[in-house]
């Protein structure tokens, strides 16, 4: 039985294509993963259950229509429309160079302190990372219940220091002031 500890977010079925089972899927990681027979784990029902890719074929640049074995029909396929695909961190990390304990989920970074780099000062502390956008952001409260929504951009991370529990960035002027909410 796969466990939820075992398993990170690659992507997600979005809905069926055609009429024998390919479904449209987002993929935040190369098609070759699933070229290369790894599992697409999907939580049916309670239960994390592997599937194996037939084919893919791209649809854009981080879309592809995939066929999974065993689904061969629209009806079938309708059970995957909207599920996240999860890949095992063990078949993951070696895909990605990495070692298993270096895959992060978002919730990770939950309790960390981020530090503006520029002026060097802590902004506050993360209490919760939002992804239901394309935009990944981090929910931030400083020393005085004050809340930042600041961009989780890739361009505005210069470290994050696992051991400190702390995260350098360089913020764009005004950014702070622009998001900052009081609590009331």
């Amino acid at each position: 039985m796969i466990n939820q500890e075992e398993i990170t977010a690659i992507g997600k079925f979005q809905k069926t294509h055609a009429l024998k089972g390919e479904l449209n899927a987002i993929l935040d990681i190369s098609e070759d993963y699933l070229l290369e027979k790894n599992a697409a784990i999907v939580e049916i029902d309670g239960i994390y259950v592997p599937f194996f890719a037939n084919s893919i074929r791209p649809k854009g640049s981080t879309s592809y229509l995939v066929k999974l074995d065993g689904v061969n029909s629209e009806e079938e396929a309708r059970i995957f429309v909207n599920k996240t695909i999860f890949a095992l961190k063990s078949e993951l990390a070696p895909f990605l160079n990495l070692d298993e304990d270096e895959i992060m989920e978002e919730d990770d970074l939950v309790g960390y302190t981020i530090k503006d780099n520029l002026s060097g000062e802590e902004i506050g502390v993360i209490d919760y990372v939002d992804s239901s956008t394309d935009n990944l952001l981090f929910i931030v409260s400083d020393s005085n219940e004050e809340k930042y929504y600041i961009p989780a951009a890739e361009e505005f991370i210069i470290e994050i220091d696992d051991e400190k529990k702390m995260i350098r960035m360089n913020l764009p002027e005004g950014l702070l002031d622009l998001n900052k909410t009081s609590k009331i």
